[in-house]
């Protein structure tokens, strides 16, 4: 049976879907202001790896991703370029979209935008208004009545009362309670608008997510997922705008992947250790910062270093090498005890880590097949490839992946098989001058050689 680490009881229970075989996962996604870092990366790769899971396991799922593309953040950056938001927030889907694909992150079911679901967004706030939860200030904004929402901080167990009592909040005289907060902003001379029953403006953060759950998903769901820094106050301001308009339990399991810190320290522009993942990609092919942010259970916190990438590419290098010159079938039946061992960890809150166990104990057992030349070595390592791929990792051809890219300058791989062939044609022809020569031409190239009984390998050194 599935089990999840539920925020919201912040424990291991058993998952029931609300109906049985179908699945409604959310998942909070990007505001496209900026590219995307690798604590981003975190959370795509994390619910990439679920949903494959589940589906394998399955379930019919609906996986539903947003995009907030009208934001503080998104109108103060574009004023900085002189641009209109909509020039901004395009350009960034679009490289958010790259970078998804350069990961091996399958596209969501429905990838609703913010500004595409204005009309949904006003008629939540006036359901709140209308119930009594909700209250138009003074200064032309609205705002969500705390106090009336009984169990408001229930995801991270917070209670208002311990929150006034060690909380120094700005006065703001026209809220009538520090804590309550914004579902809509009026409008601000030269910012994106749109009208409502208060006037010109636009919504508040956490009105976005409620309103885009409930036309995608409906008042009630499965699952809803989301970042570290999410749970407060996001979702619990989700939870208690959700809830209150629509009269209902609004989620029933709530998800949270792990941080990212870079050499064991908060990642931050200011102490100069951010990375986007075009730059993490530019230095380290995508399958291995792939593999990184798999190989740690998703809640688990990850440090992302040199160090840890090079274990990744090396924990890597050998499943590929136990793959490598063996025949690999598609489509092959996955059912045995590896299988058994693989969906017992996966089930046990989607543990990763101990799932690539599995694929280690599998190629240790196919490079013995391989020794003892095992024909079985071929079926078991293409169930290998089929598990690994579940987690959308071993999707390449072994010799390609491990012959490695080619970067600006260097030599082709045609270039490279030409010299490795007259290589060997020279040391059938015991010209063994010629042979070092070219081992050592490679070499300076930075291509490995690796002589084995099947003839010479080659790779791309890291």
């Amino acid at each position: 049976m599935l089990q999840l680490h539920n925020t919201l009881t912040n424990s291991k229970v058993p998952f029931t879907p609300i109906e049985p075989g179908k699945i409604r996962l959310y998942v909070c996604g990007m505001t496209v202001y900026d590219y995307c870092h690798i604590g981003h990366a975190r959370v795509m790769v994390s619910f990439d790896v679920i949903t494959r899971y589940l589906r394998h396991a399955g379930y019919d799922v609906e996986y539903v991703r947003n995009i907030t593309d009208v934001d503080d953040k998104i109108i103060k950056r574009a004023a900085e370029n002189g641009e209109a938001c909509d020039q901004l927030t395009e350009r960034f889907i679009a490289a958010m979209h790259e970078d998804e694909r350069a990961l091996n992150v399958l596209k969501p079911d429905q990838e609703p935008r913010a500004t595409a679901h204005m009309s949904a967004i006003i008629n939540m706030v006036q359901t709140l208004i209308d119930k009594g939860f909700a209250y138009a200030a003074s200064n032309g904004d609205v705002y969500y009545r705390v106090d009336k929402f009984a169990t408001y901080g229930q995801l991270t167990n917070r209670k208002l009362e311990d929150m006034r009592a060690g909380a120094r909040v700005d006065v703001n005289d026209v809220k009538e309670n520090p804590f309550d907060f914004v579902l809509w902003k009026a409008a601000k001379a030269g910012e994106v608008s749109w009208a409502s029953p208060w006037g010109e403006g636009r919504p508040g953060w956490h009105i976005e997510c409620s309103a885009m759950t409930k036309c995608c998903l409906g008042n009630h769901f499965d699952i809803h997922g989301g970042g570290p820094d999410l749970p407060f106050p996001h979702h619990e301001n989700e939870i208690a705008q959700s809830e209150a308009a629509n009269g209902e339990t609004f989620v029933n399991y709530w998800l949270h992947a792990g941080a990212v810190r870079v050499n064991k320290e908060k990642m931050s522009k200011s102490l100069g250790n951010f990375f986007t993942i075009r730059e993490v990609l530019a230095k380290y092919p995508a399958e291995i910062v792939r593999y990184l942010l798999t190989a740690s259970h998703y809640r688990s916190q990850i440090d992302y270093a040199e160090e840890a990438l090079v274990e990744a590419q090396s924990a890597l290098d050998r499943l590929y090498t136990a793959m490598d010159q063996l025949t690999l079938a598609t489509g092959v039946s996955l059912a045995g005890p590896y299988l058994e061992r693989f969906n017992e960890a996966m089930n046990d809150d989607f543990n990763t880590r101990e799932a690539i166990a599995v694929l280690f104990d599998m190629a240790r057992e196919v490079n013995r097949l391989k020794r003892d030349g095992d024909a079985g070595a071929n079926k078991l390592a293409s169930q290998m490839r089929g598990l690994g791929n579940i987690l959308g990792l071993l999707e390449m051809d072994p010799q390609a992946y491990l012959k490695g890219e080619a970067g600006e300058g260097d030599l082709s791989d045609a270039a490279i098989d030409a010299l490795v062939a007259q290589r060997n044609e020279a040391k059938i022809n015991r010209n063994f001058a010629l042979s070092d020569q070219i081992r050592d031409q490679l070499k300076g190239a930075g291509v490995v050689l690796e002589d084995s009984k099947e003839g010479a390998r080659w790779k791309r050194e890291s």
